[in-house]
């Protein structure tokens, strides 16, 4: 991963940190969000150092993927790896379509080397831009609040939809802890894919 990455020229001069994936390589559990935090970007650590980094982290030490405290700045993971559609953040704007297109090839990179089993996507665009890769759902086909704390089947994989850190309210983050401890750790989701457990 390319740490001084020049591929955005709209970015480059704006961001503070490119902000490539973080966590266990070997996680059966992926969380990609669109776009590194105002923290993230100050850190260069994904979901670290704002609210929603610590949201974040606060659920992932419920379901126990963490051993760190949620302000950790290197938090300690494990079964858990967290990463971006895009890895540079701009201050006063989203993404645009051409900029996540760019960062595809590192989200890849990292889908191929870690193999995950459930991928939790946060964010609408974010679960746009997984389903249509990897369900048989087009963008705008699943809306983000309804399909928050339930499972997508898709190619593979199983999607988690989560609605974007910084719009949750804390029954949801309550709901989405519920439905993994429930729905997804009480069964086998390694079946998913037919794979052995490691």
């Amino acid at each position: 991963m390319d740490a001084e990455c020049r591929n955005c020229e709209a970015l480059c001069d704006v961001r503070t940190n490119v902000v490539h994936g973080y966590g266990d390589v070997g996680a059966e559990f992926c969380f990609v969000a669109e776009r590194p935090h105002s923290g993230a970007d100050r850190t260069g650590v994904p979901f670290t150092g704002d609210d929603a980094g610590r949201r974040l982290q606060r659920i992932l030490g419920e379901l126990g993927f963490a051993r760190s405290d949620p302000d950790a700045a290197e938090p300690d993971l494990q079964n858990v790896f967290l990463t971006y559609l895009t890895r540079c953040r701009h201050p006063d704007r989203q993404p645009t379509d051409a900029e996540i297109r760019t960062c595809e090839p590192y989200l890849n990179a990292e889908l191929r080397m870690i193999n995950p089993e459930i991928i939790v996507p946060i964010g609408q665009r974010t679960l746009d831009a997984l389903a249509t890769d990897y369900t048989t759902n087009q963008p705008g086909d699943v809306d983000v609040a309804e399909a928050h704390a339930t499972t997508v089947r898709g190619r593979g994989f199983e999607l988690v939809p989560m609605v974007a850190l910084e719009e949750q309210t804390d029954a949801q983050t309550e709901a989405f802890v519920d439905h993994l401890l429930e729905n997804v750790f009480s069964r086998d989701y390694r079946q998913t894919k037919g794979r052995r457990g490691r």
